[in-house]
């Protein structure tokens, strides 16, 4: 049995459901009050990316920058070059997605401590569309040098992380879903920067998961028990720097490795575990996320099943790689 605390309902109807941003947003304010050098800036998106519960609290600490998301993070650099502990927030479209170019040389290039969060990104944010649907930040952030990127499971997680990166003097990057999603951990849920934790045990392939996908992967595991499968799903909410002693520990037992993501699998998270697996344990491994296309406008649910990314349409995916991959590197 895994270690790792999960709620009693988790398949439950009943299971609770809030947006992971509602915990960056408790987050952000603890971290206000153990440390008065948190700051917040926001591009003009205080209440959709819940930066306001900081502004409410610390209106001397918050700067509203306006829309000129270029100007956030330079100005954020600027201020940790100061000894401030900048976050700044807006959606992940524009922020890592427009001003990309700054992130990197005033932030990265310097090794300056901004805390960059990148909310409503996934297709999940909706009938906001392809424009809003932020797909392309896990790969255009985790190629940057010092970089750290965080993607939590639930709001719950996303409070811890906050608290954790406001301490970790590097740059940092957090990426946040837009709508509600199952809260599957509870408080005594541990979280570390650089650590996978491992949700279930199983045997016959291994089933990696970020952000909100790690939900997911469990409902698949559920599923695949109907087949007689027993699937380990871990859940890694740091895919920069990766866990990689848990996770090759988690494929060395399978023999086979499915990873999950609400994002391009092209240089994504899946291809940060094709990369690890190719030099440490080449091993079978099937990407699930969105394969080099764009997103459409719909009803999240409707859009998360259209593009097979539920838990119910992975579990199928599984059970077919399964039954046509052989196990490679399975212990005993």
């Amino acid at each position: 049995m895994s270690h790792y605390p999960l709620v009693e309902n988790l398949f439950g109807d009943d299971i609770a459901k809030e947006p992971i941003r509602a915990g960056f947003g408790r987050g952000l304010k603890a971290a206000g009050e153990i440390n008065e050098r948190v700051v917040a800036l926001c591009a003009d998106l205080t209440d959709s990316t819940q930066m306001s519960k900081f502004k409410e609290a610390f209106p001397e600490r918050f700067v509203e920058i306006g829309v000129a998301e270029q100007n956030l993070v330079t100005v954020a650099s600027g201020m940790a070059r100061a000894g401030k502990i900048p976050f700044t927030s807006s959606y992940a479209a524009f922020s890592p997605g427009r001003n990309w170019e700054q992130i990197r040389t005033t932030i990265a290039l310097n090794d300056q401590p901004v805390k960059i969060v990148g909310s409503h990104a996934g297709v999940s944010v909706g009938p906001d569309g392809a424009t809003h649907q932020m797909l392309e930040d896990i790969a255009i952030m985790r190629v940057l040098p010092n970089m750290v990127v965080v993607a939590p499971g639930d709001s719950v997680e996303a409070e811890k992380v906050t608290k954790a990166i406001a301490e970790n003097g590097k740059p940092s990057y957090i990426r946040l879903a837009r709508e509600k999603t199952p809260v599957f951990s509870v408080e005594e849920s541990p979280f570390e920067i650089g650590k996978a934790y491992v949700l279930r045990e199983g045997s016959d392939i291994s089933l990696l998961g970020t952000g909100t996908m790690s939900y997911q992967l469990l409902v698949a595991a559920k599923a695949l028990e109907a087949h007689g499968i027993h699937a380990e799903v871990v859940h890694v909410p740091t895919i920069k720097p990766l866990d990689e002693a848990t996770i090759l520990h988690s494929i060395t037992k399978t023999g086979r490795v499915l990873t999950a993501e609400e994002a391009q699998v092209n240089g994504g998270f899946g291809s940060a575990i094709a990369e690890l697996i190719s030099e440490k344990k080449p091993t079978p491994l099937l990407r699930v996320g969105m394969l080099d296309r764009f997103g459409e406008s719909g009803a999240p649910e409707e859009l998360l099943d259209h593009f097979g990314l539920t838990g119910a349409k992975i579990a199928e995916k599984a059970k077919a790689f399964i039954d046509t991959t052989p196990q490679y590197h399975r212990e005993g």
